[in-house]
């Protein structure tokens, strides 16, 4: 599993956790989303078992790990949304239905509130990048767990306009997919798919205005990279969709066989 090679479990040893005592008191460490001074400590049985816990113990504090609410079923088998009643199988969404998606599926790790949407909030607004390596290993896991990998032959990050990628500094879907996807020999591309218009941004917007402000904001640059290939498109939050579902419209216009979307937290 992703993170089990991402944050190699700590020994148990009695001289392990007397360096780890010692270190922790000389160096403690910071979670990355609250700031409380909680080093990354040996995880008892309890949270060993647990892959969410293995993955985020050296990184975010007990409380914060609590605050994740990762997506688990019934939830829309087209779009991922998590349905508010737990029982039952996955089935179709009304928008859905009514409205046909350009993208097969999408998939994400958790809900966009609480200490995943601060997360998200610290890494593409106050630039806190050290994120993308916990935040990524979360999106890496959930490929695995909702893909096989090896039918999926380009992972492609929503991009940004030039001029906010300037500001930005980073373009954080790809920031989150980078490290994992070339230690595990995923092909990735984030220079096919432009955004060739610039957009207002997307938050304060409503599901029309939405839909008409991303349409025709995407082009792509090479289609012999993405003719017949089986694509799977990453962003960090699915919102409405609006977004992803223009990007996959466009990539299955020049050629692609299937687009799938990978986003590290859906909004409910």
């Amino acid at each position: 599993m992703i993170g089990d090679q991402w944050f190699p479990r700590l020994r148990t040893s009695s001289l392990q956790r007397f360096w780890q005592a010692l270190l922790d008191a000389l160096f403690p460490s910071k979670c990355l989303i609250c700031g409380a001074f909680e080093g990354a400590r040996p995880l008892d049985e309890r949270v060993e078992s647990d892959p969410l816990a293995h993955i985020t113990a050296a990184c975010f504090c007990e409380s914060c790990r609590r605050g994740l609410n990762p997506i688990t079923s019934p939830f829309c088998s087209t779009c991922g949304r998590p349905f508010v009643s737990r029982e039952g199988d996955n089935h179709a969404c009304w928008e859905c239905l009514v409205e046909p998606r350009h993208f097969r599926k999408a998939r994400s790790f958790g809900v966009y509130d609480g200490a995943l949407m601060e997360a998200i909030h610290r890494l593409k607004y106050g630039r806190h990048t050290s994120l993308s390596r916990p935040l990524g290993a979360l999106v890496g896991d959930t490929l695995f767990r909702f893909w096989d990998v090896n039918s999926v032959d380009l992972l492609v990050p929503v991009p940004l306009h030039l001029k906010r990628l300037r500001h930005r500094g980073f373009n954080q879907a790809h920031l989150l997919i980078q490290r994992w996807a070339k230690h595990d020999g995923i092909p990735f591309d984030g220079l096919t798919l432009l955004r060739n218009r610039w957009t207002e941004p997307q938050t304060a917007l409503s599901r029309k205005e939405r839909k008409k402000n991303i349409k025709g904001a995407f082009v792509v640059k090479t289609r012999d990279r993405i003719e017949g290939k089986k694509i799977v498109l990453v962003d960090d939050v699915y919102t409405t969709g609006s977004t992803v579902n223009e990007c996959a419209r466009v990539l299955m216009s020049a050629g692609a066989q299937i687009v799938d979307v990978l986003t590290l937290a859906r909004a409910v």
